[in-house]
């Protein structure tokens, strides 16, 4: 695979957002990762391209940081048509889809980013939408409420979701083309950030590359967002090369783990071990415990930890497993991995 379109710096003086925005791909061809979702979809691209006509709709699923967003812009590149970007949240009425949707050119690619945090007037509406091309505007109220029809152009919507089951089935079937995004592996990750490397004017030996990418939690926007912390150290406390030393000194400032685990992660672990035995415990409880809102906990730590084997919901709450006390360096309990307390291990709570 070749990068050369990559290889231009950004301009020193940017800042985070449009240095985020430099290291995306521009093309199907230069974006890493995800290989079975990038030949099914290109082949809907393409096959859209040569007959002439926006392609079918797309949603992509899967956890934060893994393309989702990139993915979109990069269809819109691909088809050589204008994108529009909104997201879930910010469609609270059926006016405020329409207000969009009425000034969509024809193949224009629309981009609905949280698109399961949509309110129902709304996606009641774009259910229509996205069958018809049509919307029904409802002008006054009561009795005398008059539905008008208004035709919109052919469009292509890209909705991205990181809870795909809130998404209802009436929406979810909708969309020509469903594509799950999976988690990166370590070899994937590197590649991510020898491209991002490049772009950064940053010295990465392959040893370096590895440390990132093994503590970068399988993905990509956490493997961007470390490096350049790395390059941040480097440049300050060493010569500006990115050794496995000095990766490994970077994250350990900035409380990354050799897991991966970050401060969040491990006061949830700590507290589970140490206040509770183990568990089990009540997420709320779990919450309260480490200072946190419980969305924060079950959103942004649980599920690594979940993932990496470190803590299982059961009907009775979070557990910690082998793996969570020995990673701590902890003695558990003799009663900690009683049968009572295993029961249900891989229900949901």
């Amino acid at each position: 695979m070749s990068f050369e379109r990559d290889l231009v710096s950004p301009e020193p003086d940017n800042d985070e957002q449009s240095l985020e925005a430099a290291l995306r791909p521009k093309r199907l061809d230069e974006f890493i990762g995800q290989a079975r979702v990038r030949e099914q979809l290109s082949l809907v691209l393409e096959s859209a391209v040569r007959r002439n006509r926006p392609p079918d709709h797309v949603l992509m699923s899967g956890g934060p940081g893994l393309g989702k967003t990139t993915l979109a812009m990069i269809i819109a590149a691909e088809l050589g048509a204008p994108l529009r970007v909104t997201s879930g949240p910010a469609l609270e009425r059926a006016g405020d889809l329409a207000a969009i949707l009425s000034t969509l050119s024809e193949g224009e690619v629309l981009f609905i980013d949280e698109i399961h945090r949509m309110a129902r007037p709304a996606e009641e509406m774009l259910y229509l939408a996205m069958e018809d091309f049509r919307v029904d505007i409802v002008v006054g109220k009561g009795p005398g409420a008059t539905s008008i029809p208004l035709d919109i152009a052919p469009f292509t919507l890209v909705g991205a979701t990181t809870r795909a089951g809130l998404l209802p089935a009436p929406l979810r079937d909708r969309f020509g083309f469903t594509a799950h995004m999976d988690f990166y592996d370590a070899s994937e990750l590197e590649q991510v950030l020898h491209r991002s490397a490049r772009l950064l004017s940053v010295g990465l030996p392959e040893e370096g590359a590895h440390e990132i990418a093994r503590r970068s939690r399988g993905t990509p926007r956490i493997a961007n967002r470390l490096l350049r912390r790395v390059r941040d150290f480097s440049e300050v406390r060493a010569e500006g090369v990115v050794t496995r030393e000095i990766a490994s000194a970077a994250l350990n400032l900035y409380e990354v783990d050799a897991e991966g685990l970050d401060r969040l992660d491990r006061a949830v672990l700590g507290v589970l071990l140490r206040k509770f035995g183990g568990g089990p415990v009540g997420l709320s409880t779990l919450a309260v415990a480490v200072g946190e809102e419980p969305e924060t906990v079950e959103v942004v730590a649980e599920p690594f930890l979940v993932r990496q084997g470190l803590i299982a919901r059961t009907p009775r709450g979070r557990v910690a497993t082998a793996s969570a006390w020995a990673h701590l360096g902890l003695t558990p309990p003799p009663d900690a991995f009683g049968a009572s307390v295993f029961s249900g291990l891989f229900d949901e709570a």
